[in-house]
């Protein structure tokens, strides 16, 4: 799929909530990034992270540090190393793309990441690498 079918997939709430993982974020982002300039893709992102989590009943499943701390990570690695596509971008990028212990922990504690305030605000890096 292309990026911008995979955008409109997701706007279009054609996603199971299922078949939406870690992976599957990454991707999204990458494809917002791909499309739009990074704040306009940031907006659109987030936007619709939330509107897809509360159709499920499940706001608070949205998480506005860890969405982004990947998104901001996914575009220092895009403008570092750009991609020709998403595979190439997910072959290079492999650790992005791991949820368990994932890239996070080297940057945050982790009971910033379960707090309500990580939560619902952006809070920068509190971790020394």
């Amino acid at each position: 799929m292309t990026n911008k079918e995979i955008i409109r997939r997701f706007e279009a709430d054609a996603v199971p909530e299922d078949s939406f993982h870690h992976a599957d974020n990454v991707r999204l982002a990458f494809a917002y990034l791909s499309q739009y300039p990074p704040l306009a893709a940031l907006d659109k992102f987030c936007t619709a992270l939330q509107r897809f989590a509360a159709l499920r009943g499940k706001p608070d499943r949205y998480h506005e540090t860890i969405t982004y701390a990947y998104f901001f990570l996914i575009r220092e690695r895009m403008a570092r190393s750009p991609a020709a596509n998403w595979a190439d971008f997910a072959r290079a990028n492999c650790d992005l793309l791991a949820w368990k212990n994932g890239i996070l922990t080297r940057y945050y504690q982790e009971a910033t990441l379960q707090s309500e305030l990580a939560r619902t605000v952006f809070i920068f890096p509190d971790k020394c690498a």
